[in-house]
């Protein structure tokens, strides 16, 4: 069953799976859209099909190039409206608390918070228009986040392709009832590793907070 369903992720026009793996990363980086796009989980689903390395390589490239364009419009929107845009409905409903720690680290760090914050869920969404906002030069800030969506896509693809194997090669060795079971312990261990990079990502914004309020003091 899941060799079944890889094998057709794998057979589908190769130019249209990435294409739409691109799209989505593209729509998950641009403020706004990125609270709704599941940009990480598709990519994580087209990775399971780079079984070889052009496939690897390409589907890399293509998410990176994509990650670049939606951080730059979303800097663009952020040098364009400035701090208007933390008073728009959509900031005040899911983003007011990153927002805020994002501008804080960026006023600190600079373009390592552009890299880094691309590991960091929902703040990678917020930071390129935060970066924007903060005047962060643009020669600073694409260099950052071109390097930082490059090691997140090696990252995910490479988690992708070895998730992909390892489904097969279980499913090689287990029963229906085992995979369900098997199912289960993973989506239960998902959970619990979102929860966790959730409160990490929350630990390290909040400890980069007081730092930064610490040196303006």
């Amino acid at each position: 069953m899941v060799t079944d369903v890889l094998n057709w992720l794998q057979g589908l026009p190769q130019p249209a799976l990435v294409g739409a793996t691109g799209l989505l990363v593209l729509l998950e980086c641009t403020i706004g859209l990125g609270f709704i796009a599941p940009g990480e989980s598709g990519l994580l689903i087209a990775a399971t099909t780079a079984t070889t390395a052009p496939r690897f390589v390409v589907l890399v490239l293509v998410v990176t190039a994509c990650a670049g364009i939606g951080d730059s419009i979303g800097y663009a929107l952020g040098r364009r409206y400035g701090p208007r845009l933390r008073e728009t409905k959509l900031i005040q409903r899911y983003g007011t608390d990153a927002w805020d720690k994002a501008t804080g680290i960026l006023q600190r760090r600079g373009a390592w918070a552009v890299f880094f914050a691309r590991f960091l869920p929902v703040v990678r969404t917020l930071t390129p228009a935060s970066a924007g906002t903060s005047g962060l030069p643009y020669r600073k800030f694409l260099p950052a986040a071109v390097s930082g969506a490059f090691c997140w896509s090696v990252l995910h693809v490479s988690l992708g392709a070895a998730l992909g194997e390892a489904a097969r090669r279980v499913e090689h060795v287990l029963s229906t009832g085992g995979l369900i079971v098997v199912g289960v312990l993973a989506a239960v261990g998902v959970f619990f590793l979102i929860r966790y990079k959730k409160r990490k990502a929350a630990a390290a914004l909040a400890a980069a907070a007081q730092d930064s309020a610490d040196g303006r003091g």
